[in-house]
């Protein structure tokens, strides 16, 4: 039987590669109440970000109208300037908000605030192109070319940027609380790939990782990680926690593979 590969193990808060020992110590350690992570400056950034991208906007807006002339080329090629820096603070302010969220999520007991306040990236996104594509296909004053070109490129930037702040992988206070009740102040791991966390690192679900990272429930899920594995679930006997799939599901699974399994050893010719 092959020799099972050590994996590499990355500390989350250092970046560092660290050792079993390390792991365990950094365990014994860990104070009882962690200090909760500062969002603030997250999300102010996002905020500045978005109001350039409101900025840009308007400058397009202008450059549109005829209002103003910024002498960079024709008017097409300013337009399609401002809306593509329209679109980079866009995404870079969603991706603050989604990460400040992932750190102090909302609560899910009013399910129309809790997707406002997930989904504000795609809101702020169609302000920042709505408007402009409206009054580009309505304006009668603009050249064609340039107009129907502009709104063109402010569709394809309402796409994409939509598509980036929209929050795929959204956590709730109640989620996080009771992840961090079932597993204490114990560490937990990821994949460089995935949104779940996993409580054991020789979890069968991590067999094809040779690097992971470690580290708390809360920075598991500022990381993305939002669920926990549902083999690591089901190991742990724990059944309060969003995990990536259900643990009876992942039970028949296992049943199935083993009378699969036995079913070829009872007949030769399978």
């Amino acid at each position: 039987m092959a020799e099972k590969k050590e994996k590499k193990i990355i500390s989350a808060k250092t970046g560092e590669t660290v050792s079993q020992a390390t792991i365990a110590a950094d365990r014994k350690k860990k104070k009882a109440e962690a200090v909760p992570q500062s969002t603030t400056g997250l999300r102010v950034g996002a905020i500045v970000l978005w109001v350039a991208a409101l900025a840009f906007e308007i400058l397009a807006l202008m450059l549109l109208l005829g209002k103003i002339n910024l002498h960079i080329g024709s008017t097409l090629t300013q337009l399609i300037i401002m809306l593509v820096l329209d679109l980079v603070c866009v995404i870079i302010g969603a991706q603050l908000w989604k990460k400040a969220n992932h750190i102090h999520p909302a609560s899910e007991e009013n399910k129309a605030t809790f997707w406002l306040w997930n989904n504000m990236g795609v809101i702020v996104c169609t302000l920042c192109f709505l408007p402009f594509i409206i009054l580009a296909l309505t304006n009668k004053n603009a050249d064609k070319k340039t107009k129907t070109i502009a709104a063109v490129v402010a569709v394809i930037a309402l796409l994409i940027g939509g598509v980036a702040s929209y929050d795929w992988n959204p956590v709730s206070v109640e989620q996080q609380q009771a992840a961090m009740q079932a597993l204490g102040n114990s560490d937990v791991f990821w994949s460089p790939y995935g949104h779940v966390y996993h409580t054991h690192d020789d979890c069968q679900s991590l067999n094809q990782s040779d690097e992971l990272t470690y580290g708390t429930v809360e920075e598991a899920i500022a990381a993305n990680r939002t669920r926990l594995c549902a083999f690591c679930a089901k190991r742990d006997s724990i059944t309060n926690v969003v995990t990536d799939g259900n643990p009876d599901e992942v039970e028949l699974l296992e049943e199935s593979v083993e009378d699969v399994a036995n079913a070829d050893l009872e007949d030769p010719a399978a």
